[in-house]
C-alpha cells in the first residue's frame, strides 16, 4: 500500500511503530523494520554513545529504513543530532516540537523530520519550519496526551498542513488504518500495540498486566508530573493521587536518587529539567522531582518487570488488545484486514 509516508521515508506498508522509552530498543525496531513498518528508536533513555550502539545494533539486524526519537529540549539534543546524522540514520521524530536550529541541521544532512503534535497549532508552526510529515495524537494515545480525540483532531491538521499526516492514538487494526486513511492520513503511529508483541522486550509478567487490562483500567492521571497521563491503573498511581505532600515528596527524591544513580544525572541537572517542565504550570516540587526522572518510573515496569514500582504507559487500546503476534504478524494482519475492509466498503 503505497501513500505520501511510504514514499517519504522508503517503507513498504504506512505504519509506524513509535519511540516508547525503555521499549523502542534495537530488536523491536528492526523487527518493525524487517516487517516494512517504519521502527523508531527511543533516545531519551539512553546515553549519547549508547545511542550510537544502538543505531549501529539496529543497522546490523536490518537494512530497511529506521528511525530514531529526540527530545528537542534535552541539553545535549545537538550531539545526538550529529550521531544519527554520522550514522546515517534516515528520520528523525521529536516528543516535543524541534527548534529551527535542530531541524534545519537535520534537513541539511537529509534527514526527513517528523514531529509529534497534539494540536492544530503546533502542526502549523512546524509545517512553518519545514518539518517533512507529522504525526498527530489524539486523546486516546498512551503517555503524555491531550484531551482531543484522534478523531476530531486528525481532520483538523490534515486540513491546517499540506504535508503528510500519521494518526496516532486508538489504532490497533486494519479497519482502524482504513479509517484514519479516509480522514486523509498518509498511515498510522502505534505504541502500545507494537510494545504487545513477541518481539518487544518488555517484561512477560508486564504484558500479562496489560492484556488482562480493560478499557476502564487505562485512566488519566496527573498524579505523577501534574500533566495529563494516560497509563494503566495500578497501585502507584493510586498512592500517588491518595498521598499528601509530604509523603510524595519524600517518594520523588528517593526515585530521583536511583534515576541519578542509573543515568550519571546530577541533580542540578534533574532540577533544571524539572523546573523546564514547570514552567506556566502549577505543579509542587515532589511533581517537579518525578516529572524529572519519569524515566525511572517506566524503567521500574518496562525493563525491571516491578509493575508496584513503576508506571505503564498505555494507550486506550490497551483495553482491546489480547494477543503478542510478532511483528510481522502484526504487520501483515493490519494490512490484510485494511484490504478486506476496503474491499468490503467498494461492495456497499
Amino acid at each position: 500500500m503505497e501513500t505520501p509516508l511510504t514514499r517519504l521515508v522508503g517503507v513498504r506498508h504506512p505504519i509506524v511503530q513509535t519511540g516508547m522509552g525503555w521499549v523502542a530498543g534495537p530488536r523491536l525496531v528492526s523487527a518493525t523494520a524487517n516487517a516494512g513498518a517504519l521502527g523508531i528508536l527511543a533516545s531519551a533513555t539512553m546515553t549519547v554513545d549508547r545511542l550510537r550502539t544502538a543505531i549501529r545494533e539496529v543497522k546490523s539486524r536490518t537494512d530497511a529504513p529506521f528511525g530514531v526519537n529526540l527530545r528537542a529540549d534535552a541539553s545535549d539534543a545537538g550531539d545526538r543530532v550529529r550521531v544519527m546524522i554520522e550514522e546515517g540514520v534516515r528520520v528523525a521524530s521529536f516528543a516535543l516540537a524541534p527548534s529551527r536550529e535542530l531541524m534545519a541541521g537535520l534537513k541539511d544532512a537529509g534527514v526527513v523530520v517528523i514531529p509529534s503534535i497534539g494540536a492544530r497549532r503546533h502542526a502549523e508552526k512546524v509545517a512553518a519550519w519545514g518539518a517533512d510529515a507529522v504525526i498527530v495524537q489524539g486523546g486516546e494515545g498512551g503517555g503524555h496526551t491531550g484531551e482531543v480525540a484522534t478523531t476530531v483532531l486528525l481532520p483538523q491538521v490534515v486540513d491546517a498542513v499540506d504535508l503528510p499526516v500519521v494518526a496516532a492514538g486508538g489504532f490497533f487494526d486494519g479497519r482502524g488504518l482504513v479509517a484514519a486513511l479516509s480522514y486523509g492520513a498518509a498511515g498510522v503511529a502505534m505504541g502500545t500495540r507494537f510494545l504487545l508483541t513477541s518481539d518487544s522486550t518488555v517484561p512477560d509478567a508486564v504484558k500479562a498486566r496489560y492484556l488482562a487490562a480493560t478499557v476502564r483500567d487505562v485512566t488519566v492521571t496527573t498524579a505523577v508530573d501534574g500533566l495529563p497521563h494516560r497509563m494503566l491503573r495500578t497501585d502507584l498511581v493510586d498512592a500517588l493521587e491518595r498521598s499528601g505532600r509530604a509523603r510524595t515528596l519524600l517518594q520523588a527524591v528517593r526515585r530521583a536518587a536511583g534515576y541519578r544513580k542509573l543515568s550519571g544525572t546530577s541533580w542540578r541537572r534533574m532540577l533544571l529539567d524539572g523546573r523546564a517542565l514547570r514552567h506556566g504550570k502549577d505543579l509542587t516540587w515532589s511533581q517537579v522531582l518525578l516529572a524529572a526522572n519519569t524515566p525511572m518510573l517506566l524503567k521500574a515496569s518496562m525493563v525491571d518487570g516491578r509493575t508496584d514500582l513503576g508506571v505503564m504507559a498505555a494507550g486506550q487500546v490497551a483495553g482491546v488488545i489480547d494477543d503478542l503476534p510478532s511483528c510481522g504478524e502484526l504487520v501483515e494482519r493490519i494490512m490484510k484486514e485494511a484490504e478486506e475492509t476496503r474491499q468490503r466498503l467498494a461492495e456497499l
